[in-house]
């Protein structure tokens, strides 16, 4: 079992808060987060279809949705995972695709948490 370092960044949440207001937050915080869980599936459901088009497109949107809410380490490894692809590096690609589903895991949990917090 691997142990991954999830990192959040919590002034992109702290700016969505101020931006949008505690409701606006939260509900974009909330559907980011139910996205990022149907494509995370989607993205190991495409590996095993050995889809690589469609999964380099699944993991290139990880990667802005992850932005937007501050999960840095979560969108690092969705573009090494894109990188993976882009080089054709079939082991690469399933390593680093497996590592994102758990900072992916990890990192929602996270982002939960985090909410939970007084901003």
């Amino acid at each position: 079992m691997h142990s991954e370092t999830v990192r959040l960044d919590p002034d992109k949440l702290t700016a969505l808060y101020e931006q949008l207001g505690e409701t606006g937050a939260e509900d974009v915080v909330c559907r980011a987060v139910e996205e990022m869980a149907v494509r995370l599936t989607h993205c190991e459901r495409l590996w095993r279809q050995n889809d690589m088009v469609n999964l380099r497109k699944s993991a290139r949107s990880l990667i802005a949705i992850a932005d937007q809410i501050g999960m840095t380490a979560l969108a690092s490894i969705a573009n090494d995972v894109t990188e993976a692809i882009d080089s054709d590096d079939g082991p690469a690609v399933a390593a680093i695709l497996f590592r994102l589903m758990r900072v992916g895991e990890r990192s929602l949990t996270a982002v939960w948490d985090q909410q939970d917090m007084t901003i």
